[in-house]
């Protein structure tokens, strides 16, 4: 008597694998609008950050203004093509040779000092 219940059972679950089956895929789909939403919001638009920041620090010039991971601003004094370390003004007189890698952000060319005050 078990038998033939379990044997119906099994019988009518196999007829109805179909719908079964979209219902199981239809489980994940939040999780892939999840990841899809990630990737336009967050991984995308940091990718294409970086490679901003790449293109800027392979174009630094004498006279640019950077920020570096520590926090430090300064003013590029000296550079060189294939070099992986630049020569940056801190304080007047101070210069530090820092690695290019560690420049976060490449602020507008300094302006020159203007003593005159137009008003």
């Amino acid at each position: 008597m078990f038998m033939s219940a379990a044997y119906a059972q099994t019988a009518s679950g196999a007829a109805a694998s179909g719908p079964a089956g979209i219902a199981a895929l239809m489980q994940y789909a939040p999780i892939v609008l999840i990841v899809i939403v990630f990737y336009f919001l967050l991984i995308r638009p940091q990718q294409k950050q970086q490679k901003e920041l790449k293109a800027k620090l392979g174009g630094l010039k004498r006279g640019d203004k950077v920020v570096t991971a520590g926090g430090i601003v300064g003013l590029v004094k000296k550079t060189a093509e294939g070099s992986n370390e630049i020569e940056v003004e801190i304080a007047p007189n101070v210069t530090v040779s820092i690695v290019r890698a560690t420049i976060t952000t490449v602020l507008a060319p300094a302006a020159p000092a203007n003593d005159s005050v137009k008003k």
